[in-house]
């Protein structure tokens, strides 16, 4: 949970995304303000095209809004343009994102797909690889570490996954549907898990889902429909 006073780790303000122009113009987002705090982990819910993941891709300087400010971990990267030149460069240092498929490189093995990252962020390769075993060991997949990702079982992989989106040490976890390929024992296990995270390393994590097993979870619950957040 946020301590009271902090600071919003995430902060939307009167987003807005369209796409086309004229008769042709869809308004993905409209008017979207939220805001995550250190140690939180809020979903991110609505039906089929109500703009979960376009939002969450605006958050992640994946797509450029139409309107409004981001501000991520007190820095402002959009008011109404992009301020930073380096988005590449931004994402690695302050995101780590979680995809509701594992997508492990198949020709590393858990350990490696974990350095790989760091590897990126200008790691050495002793440095990469501790990091990544540390990584391992704290979500209790070390014992896995040299095995390659079809050896591992779903919830062992999701672990990698995840140790993956935690290697720079983001203050900002982004995913998008990370339960939805589990059952219902290991898909709590995984939230479990992000809580942990969150407290623990005063992140904050937003989840895109559908999953009303997992809703007690949540911190706080976002729900989008037509693009609105519902109120």
């Amino acid at each position: 949970m946020a301590e009271p006073g902090s600071q919003a780790v995430v902060r939307v303000e009167h987003l807005s995304k369209h796409f086309g122009q004229g008769t042709a113009r869809v308004d993905a987002l409209v008017d979207i303000n939220m805001e995550v705090f250190p140690g939180q982990v809020v979903g991110l819910m609505g039906p089929s095209g109500s703009g979960k993941t376009t939002l969450l891709h605006c958050i992640a300087c994946i797509l450029e809004p139409s309107g409004g400010r981001i501000t991520l971990d007190g820095d402002l990267v959009y008011d109404d343009h992009w301020l930073k030149a380096d988005l590449r460069r931004l994402r690695l240092d302050k995101i780590g994102f979680i995809f509701q498929y594992p997508n492990l490189l198949p020709f590393l093995d858990g350990s490696d797909n974990v350095a790989v990252v760091l590897h990126l962020a200008g790691y050495g390769a002793a440095a990469a690889r501790d990091r990544a075993v540390e990584l391992l060991n704290y979500l209790e997949v070390g014992h896995r570490k040299h095995a390659m990702p079809r050896q591992l079982s779903g919830g062992e992989a999701q672990r990698v996954a995840i140790a993956r989106a935690l290697a720079n040490k983001p203050r900002i976890i982004l995913a998008d549907e990370p339960t939805a390929p589990l059952d219902s024992s290991r898909a709590r296990i995984v939230m479990d898990l992000l809580r942990r995270i969150a407290v623990e390393q005063q992140a904050a994590i937003i989840v895109v889902t559908h999953d009303e097993m997992i809703l007690d979870r949540f911190d706080h619950i976002y729900r989008l429909r037509d693009g609105r957040l519902e109120s």
